[in-house]
């Protein structure tokens, strides 16, 4: 449970929806899971790759700050939902976990396709 705790502080579950002529819609919709921390936890951030299971560490070259980013969609679905399904994350954050799953649901029911579920999708970003 601590890494829910941890999560709760320091984590962030995020839904973008960008302009894209790849889809009818005209929009692209996409969820990410990240875990920011100070560069010189390196070590402690590169060993959130093996307990998830996925992720890959990003370094932000303007700040020394390490970001942990799940942006696979079956990573998400398949690890990151169920593990805080089990662990529930504290505090007002639990709010926003709740809404990305619901996005998560939107995407993976292929309803971010059209123009409904991406006017569901904005609706959800809204409250974030």
């Amino acid at each position: 449970d601590w890494m829910a705790g941890f999560v709760s502080g320091d984590g962030s579950f995020y839904l973008t929806i960008r302009r894209s002529q790849e889809f009818k819609v005209g929009y692209r919709a996409e969820i990410g899971f990240q875990i920011t921390q100070h560069s010189r936890d390196q070590i402690f951030m590169e060993s959130f790759i093996p307990y998830f299971n996925c992720g890959k560490l990003k370094k932000d070259s303007r700040n020394s700050v390490l970001y942990f980013t799940v942006s696979n969609f079956t990573d998400l679905i398949d690890r990151i939902i169920p593990f805080f399904q089990e662990h529930k994350i504290l505090g007002v954050k639990y709010l926003d976990y709740e809404d990305w799953c619901k996005a998560a649901e939107i995407i993976r029911a292929r309803a971010h396709l059209t123009t409904e579920g991406i006017n569901e999708l904005r609706i959800l970003l809204e409250y974030e």
